[in-house]
């Protein structure tokens, strides 16, 4: 229900988050909301949108935290692999054979095509490309994750991620001005599975240590291991 409306208390919940943090967020306009008979009153969709833009700011607790919360909300089990089982079967390219970001945006919807993943292939670039004209998805240091605005119910037959590591690093609109070489293309049929999927890879690629060692793989194999590595390890922390 991504219209559902959400109190104080829900939101606190629902974000693992202090009540009086929350209070203060909202009061402060640092997240969408209106007041309601004295009250903040919230969108989930909004602050799911909040969520996704201020990830890249939070700490790997904060992560943590919020994916427990979300789980919770939707009935996820927090515990189990998420990002690997969605990355289908000859899903990474090592290397990604792209220079410009157009080129990245196609390279990982064919992977996707070739899984027999997607509906309309045209249509997923299309919306690819305007969800990083509205602002990129590029982190620092060297990896985006890129996906379109909104959930893709009935153009894709699964939600998937499709993975690719370019043998140099692009200008793909990162804030700092770096190059970004590893890419994560998530496309969900859902909110809620999209906003697990940008929590659990938030804390799996934390640090910038954690995208050097990824970068580093020689191939599809080996980075879909150590996908695998960073993916235990942020349960088990």
């Amino acid at each position: 229900m991504p219209r559902e409306r959400m109190s104080e208390q829900q939101v606190a919940a629902y974000l693992h988050m202090d009540l009086r943090e929350v209070v203060k967020l909202a009061s402060r306009g640092r997240i969408p909301c209106q007041k309601v008979r004295g009250k903040f009153a919230f969108t989930k969709s909004d602050v799911d949108h909040w969520v996704e833009a201020q990830m890249h700011t939070m700490d790997r607790d904060r992560l943590a935290k919020i994916e427990k919360g979300v789980s919770a909300h939707h009935g996820f089990d927090a515990e189990a692999l998420l990002v690997v089982p969605l990355i289908p079967p000859n899903g990474l390219a090592v290397p990604l054979k792209a220079k410009t970001r157009d080129a990245v945006i196609r390279g990982l919807a064919d992977l996707a095509c070739r899984a027999e993943l997607v509906y309309d292939r045209d249509l997923l670039v299309r919306e690819i490309r305007d969800r990083e004209e509205l602002c990129s998805t590029a982190l620092a240091p060297g990896v985006a994750l890129p996906h379109p605005r909104h959930p893709l119910p009935y153009d894709i037959s699964a939600s998937f991620i499709t993975v690719g590591l370019t043998t140099s690093g692009i200008p793909y609109g990162a804030t700092d001005g770096s190059l970004t070489r590893l890419f994560f293309l998530i496309c969900c049929k859902d909110d809620r599975t999209h906003l697990h999927v940008l929590a659990r890879l938030g804390q799996m690629l934390h640090g910038p240590a954690v995208i050097e060692e990824l970068c580093s793989a020689r191939g599809a194999e080996e980075l879909a291991t150590m996908l695998r590595n960073r993916e235990e390890a942020a349960l088990g922390a």
